[in-house]
């Protein structure tokens, strides 16, 4: 079976070279590579060196070199192809089928980085001729002096169909075809140059070798950009421009930057700010990424600041997340409406320009303002949906402690957003702020009246600490729970800020709950209340069965819900019967009496003794 160098260049790609040798030698971090004692002669210092970004390891002793696939079969001793075979297994690679004509497509492929050199050398004549004059002086007209534009090895294009065929004879109209530099149209008409009066900008893969080409208009005309097709050489959602160069600049800059165009490359780069890169005319790819992550763990998105800069942007974000994990994000710069980065180079320098990358937007950040921007939230299916949208975003990250890190991110920002902050709490409530959750009782003047009195103040520490412990129920029993009248105010706030907390969170768990008290100033008469003695009961013992006490925590709150509107009916009946005194008010009293009886009596049965 042949294999071809894309393939193997892909497995190399996908794979880490440190999981892959730390499996059988401990390895010791070194700032941005790792350590080890070699594995291939006797040390007791160690000089054998892991580099995961370049994809290599080497032994300043021994001199042992190579990749991941060298080492299993000098390390362990495999053959060629099981190596092969057992790093594409861990990256999820299928193995070419054999077949005898993968060979010639291997050395066919292989051949055309000779094409691509010989065009970029010709393109690279024609610039400096005379057809050239008008592409040398757009360039002036950007401002890319000589300098740079012999490090990026910029080259013209003739408006001709045929002067690069002609040119490139020697290779045959096959191979100039499979390149993608000469169009081979239907019905057996003539190739002709698929490049045309154009500025050409090579596209160069990780190892610094020509794979494609991008072509600026000179004049009119459209497209104003034109890239090469995809060919055996050119992976245009894997590729990224300048990032060949772009490496090692940003191990030493410690940052990468990713802006749309070339020409905002080379600006950048002219500017002093070596290590940008750029997509090729498409959306950010998981294989882009998966680049960009491999060099630095969290690279800047700095895309123009127009409407369709800010919407790829947040394509970008949104196709990341699923992919992010500690050390591996996205950072944001908005630059100014209407201008990209060679724009603000240009009117206020570099300076201004590192101002903004220096505070680069957070991938958490970028999505939450979108998502707050995107529809009014002022009824509550509006917040509703805020909140659905921002949950489901939090749902694809797979890393599941970073999805939590987003869920719970989320959910604290839009409880801060659609509730005034109550930012102190003490005996008289939050000092400052809204008023959390009101609820809203429909109950008789009596009732009212009777329920000023509240539950007193053991009651309600019970109450309060059973839902402290099994917040679960807060959600399904919100209704009962809010007829519930305390005695002192501190007491009916803590009720309504968990209602507020389960309402906007669906089921609460202790942990979840106390952070959003914690975020209200709550924690400390939490604490307080925690330690107060009140009526027994299973649900406010630490070591009662859960099942068992969530249960009783529920029959005591809607036994108590009851009793006031239960109280007043009976009072009502009482007054009647002293007015009419007549059968019907007597048998009425008698039974809400009876009810009040069992209401007391259900209580009793489960106060335990001594509290938990």
């Amino acid at each position: 079976m042949s294999l071809s160098p894309q393939f193997l260049d892909e497995i190399r790609a996908r794979t880490s070279l440190s999981g892959v040798i730390g499996k059988q030698v401990k390895l010791t971090r070194a700032g941005r590579e790792w350590k080890a004692c070699c594995p291939f002669h006797k040390e007791k210092t160690p000089s054998f060196t892991i580099n995961d970004e370049k994809g290599f390891y080497h032994c300043f002793g021994c001199g042992a070199h190579g990749d991941a696939i060298r080492f299993l079969t000098d390390a362990r001793g495999l053959p060629f192809m099981d190596a092969v075979k057992e790093l594409a297994d861990s990256a999820g690679m299928d193995l070419p089928a054999p077949d005898p004509r993968a060979q010639e497509k291997a050395e066919r492929a292989s051949s055309l980085y000779e094409v691509m050199d010989a065009a970029a050398r010709w393109f690279g004549e024609q610039l400096g001729g005379v057809e050239g004059g008008d592409a040398r002086s757009y360039l002036q007209r950007r401002g890319i002096g000589d300098a740079t534009r012999q490090r990026f090895g910029f080259g013209f294009a003739p408006d001709s169909r045929s002067k690069l065929k002609t040119a490139l004879k020697q290779f045959g109209p096959e191979k100039l075809i499979e390149a993608g530099l000469v169009i081979e149209p239907e019905g057996g008409k003539e190739p002709y140059d698929r490049f045309r009066g154009r500025l050409m900008i090579p596209i160069r893969d990780q190892r610094g070798r020509v794979i494609a080409f991008g072509g600026r208009i000179i004049g009119e005309g459209e497209p104003k950009y034109l890239n090469s097709p995809e060919t055996p050489l050119f992976d245009k959602g894997r590729t990224l421009y300048n990032l060949d160069r772009a490496g090692q600049a940003s191990r030493n800059a410690s940052r990468l930057i990713v802006v749309e165009g070339y020409m905002d490359v080379i600006a950048l780069d002219q500017g002093g700010i070596a290590e940008s890169v750029a997509p090729l005319g498409t959306a950010v790819t998981e294989g882009q990424l998966e680049r960009l992550w491999r060099l630095v763990p969290c690279p800047i998105l700095c895309f123009d600041g127009d409407a369709a800069g800010q919407k790829a942007s947040l394509r970008a974000a949104l196709r990341a997340l699923p992919h992010v994990g500690p050390g591996r994000s996205l950072g944001f710069v908005t630059m100014p409406p209407g201008q990209d980065p060679d724009d603000l180079l240009r009117s206020k320098g570099r300076p201004a320009l590192e101002a903004l990358l220096d505070r680069p937007e957070a991938l958490v950040d970028r999505i939450w303002r979108e998502e707050v921007a995107a529809e009014p939230i002022g009824t509550p299916e509006q917040k509703a949906g805020l909140r659905r949208r921002l949950l489901d975003h939090a749902s694809t990250i797979a890393d599941p402690d970073v999805r939590e890190q987003y869920r719970s991110e989320f959910m604290t920002r839009f409880n801060e957003l659609t509730r005034p902050k109550q930012r102190e709490w003490s005996r008289n409530g939050p000092a400052r702020g809204g008023r959390g959750f009101v609820p809203q009782r429909q109950a008789s003047a009596q009732a009212k009246a009777l329920g000023s009195a509240g539950l007193g103040a053991q009651w309600s520490r019970a109450v309060l600490q059973g839902l402290l412990r099994h917040p679960g129920i807060i959600a399904d029993h919100a209704e009962a729970i809010a007829a519930l009248s305390f005695s002192d105010r501190p007491s009916a706030r803590l009720r309504d800020a968990m209602l507020s907390a389960a309402m906007l969170n669906g089921e609460l768990d202790q942990q979840r709950l106390n952070t959003i008290l914690a975020d209200m100033g709550a924690s400390a008469f939490v604490e307080e209340l925690r330690l107060q003695h009140s009526l027994a009961f299973s649900f406010t013992r630490r070591d009662a069965d859960p099942e068992r006490a969530s249960r009783d925590l529920v029959l005591v709150i809607e036994t108590l819900a009851a009793r006031p509107g239960l109280d007043a009916a009976l009072e009502a009946a009482t007054a009647r019967l002293k007015e009419d005194g007549d059968e019907a008010a007597f048998q009425e009293q008698q039974r809400l009496r009876a009810a009040r009886d069992e209401v007391e009596r259900q209580l009793a049965t489960l106060i335990e003794g001594d509290a938990g």
